[in-house]
């Protein structure tokens, strides 16, 4: 994975700064407690100029994460996908990647996260396919991690925490010690969840299945824009758990994430998944590519154009 080159401004608590002034302090709360939530999201060069996808839908989950940590952000809605806009602009890039990111800052120590001010920041940057250009046409290479995905119980999967991606470093580590280009994680009670970073769908007989959010999973975007083309495909498509051995057996898998798009999974712990042919996890990221660049009108309405 490439290094994040340098660009020209980051947003910082409601103001553009320059990027190498956009610092914290070391003591700064969020760094050390994880008090801090996050989105990912994409803008993309498209038919009449560069759009960010589903930017609404981004901030409406980041504004629910931080409700879910009782984080008191300082600005509305439309506040934060203008800051995003203007980001976009003042950086004078057709295509990145943003990660919005709200966390408890310099003051009081201690767990208590209560007594910080939140901070909130929005930095961008030019970022290729998280798991590489030859991924999204080969497949990639998977193993079932020995980590098992957090539990409602102990930290809300819902909400897009930096604590969460410690679990999930964790199973990506191990996938990559391991040789494999990536992880797949159950939950505490041996069912599939998702990916470290990425939801995942299995294909069987024809039926397009992902495991439902009370499996612990994060509620994707790009898996609900995937949903979204299901019906509009007339596929048969469940929410419902699966197990690792159904994972094995089935016809395709695939992961779909804003960072990663739509992936084939090739292969699941030295087992080929299918035939190698991918037909609908094909054909649902021709589709994806299509929505993002604005070259389907029907889904012109997600697209904020920057």
């Amino acid at each position: 994975m490439a290094s994040v080159q340098a660009l020209k401004k980051i947003w910082m608590d409601g103001k553009l700064v320059d990027w190498d002034d956009a610092k914290i302090h070391v003591l700064t709360h969020g760094l050390h407690y994880a008090c801090a939530v996050f989105e990912g999201i994409r803008c993309n060069e498209t038919v009449a100029r560069s759009a960010i996808f589903r930017l609404e839908e981004h901030i409406d989950r980041f504004l629910n994460s931080a409700k879910i940590y009782r984080m008191n952000l300082g600005y509305s809605k439309r506040e934060l996908v203008d800051a995003c806009i203007e980001t976009v602009r003042a950086n004078r890039v057709t295509s990145c990647y943003l990660r919005p990111i709200a966390f408890t800052s310099y003051g009081a120590m201690g767990l208590n996260p209560l007594k910080n001010k939140i901070s909130v920041a929005i930095p961008l940057w030019e970022w290729g396919p998280y798991l590489g250009e030859e991924a999204l046409s080969k497949g990639v290479r998977c193993m079932v991690s020995s980590w098992a995905r957090i539990d409602s119980r102990s930290l809300p999967p819902q909400a897009k925490c930096s604590a969460n991606y410690a679990n999930s470093a964790l199973a990506k580590m191990e996938a990559i010690s391991a040789g494999y280009d990536e992880a797949i994680m159950l939950n505490a009670i041996g069912l599939v969840a998702e990916g470290p970073g990425e939801n995942i769908f299995r294909v069987k007989d024809g039926i397009l299945s992902t495991p439902p959010a009370s499996s612990g999973i994060l509620r994707g975007i790009t898996r609900d824009t995937i949903i979204q083309f299901s019906r509009d495909l007339k596929i048969t498509f469940y929410r419902n758990d699966f197990t690792r051995e159904e994972l094995f057996t089935s016809d395709e898998l695939f992961f779909s994430g804003t960072a990663v798009g739509v992936n084939p999974i090739r292969e699941v712990d030295g087992r080929q998944i299918g035939d190698g042919g991918y037909p609908l996890a094909k054909k649902l990221q021709r589709l994806y590519d299509g929505a993002i660049h604005g070259r389907l009108k029907r889904y012109s309405g997600w697209l904020t154009k920057v």
